[in-house]
């Protein structure tokens, strides 16, 4: 069964989009992305340091077979986080960004105004943009009509591993846009990637739920066969919740 999705014009398979930062290695990182299934592979920019000649993570990033996503982590406003993806555009990176403007230093939450108001401006200067946010639905209505190509809210502080804290949030965004809702920060395990899926989301965003694992690409591994799996029941449509017993075999018809 064909279950693509878009982003704009472009169309992906997977729906699990991994991050590269935290790993042992770039031997690791390589092994991890390929083992996850990824299309999309993002980096933070502000942490790839290319003035020293030594190899770095993108060197562990096969540009012909993963879509490159970079992003603003460590940003403080929108001015900053419009400035690094300005720097990106001239080292001939694509113009699929991920913009992050951290309000809080101490929760990383991110400054939805703030994201807002630099969303605002990469859309009017070409880029296309998915931006990292609360899970706020107003916040995010206002990100799709900035002309955003999707909306990534939190399911829980960055690098937490707590999961989804507050599905109805999630819910209520799901329900009320008309572009794609990926689940982005806070992912810990499989499960947890496989309720977002579950509760319709398009695709999961996650870097510390594997690299922080104790086998990141064992975890890699187990993230793709989540997402799946949670896709599928999404799909499927899962069974009423009831408060009461509800017999599997029919009553009707038993041997006395």
């Amino acid at each position: 069964m064909t279950d693509s999705w878009q982003l704009g014009t472009l169309s992906f398979q997977s729906r699990i989009i991994v991050g590269t930062g935290k790993y042992s290695s770039l031997d690791e990182t390589r092994a991890a992305i390929a083992a996850s299934g990824a299309e999309i592979v993002t980096v933070a920019l502000r942490r790839v340091d290319l003035s020293s000649g030594a190899p770095t993570v993108l060197d562990a990033i096969d540009r012909s077979k993963y879509k490159l996503l970079p992003n603003t982590a460590g940003c403080y406003s929108a001015e900053e986080a419009v400035r690094t993806l300005h720097l990106a555009r001239e080292l001939g990176m694509d113009e699929l960004v991920k913009l992050e403007v951290i309000g809080d230093p101490k929760t990383l939450f991110p400054d939805n105004a703030a994201t807002v108001e630099a969303a605002k401006r990469l859309v009017k200067e070409g880029f296309k943009v998915l931006p990292y946010c609360s899970d706020d639905l107003i916040t995010c209505k206002r990100l799709q009509d900035a002309g955003c190509l999707a909306v990534m809210p939190l399911a829980a502080p960055i690098g937490s591993g707590l999961g989804i804290r507050n599905p109805h949030n999630i819910k209520l965004i799901l329900e009320n846009v008309d572009v794609p809702v990926i689940v982005d920060a806070g992912v810990g395990t499989a499960s947890d990637a496989a309720i977002a899926m579950e509760l319709g989301c398009t695709a999961v965003l996650m870097n510390t739920g594997i690299a922080s694992a104790k086998k990141p690409v064992l975890m890699a591994e187990a993230m793709r066969l989540a997402v799946d799996a949670g896709r599928k029941a999404y799909l499927a449509g899962r069974m009423p919740r009831r408060d009461y017993a509800n017999a599997s075999s029919p009553a009707a018809g038993l041997i006395e």
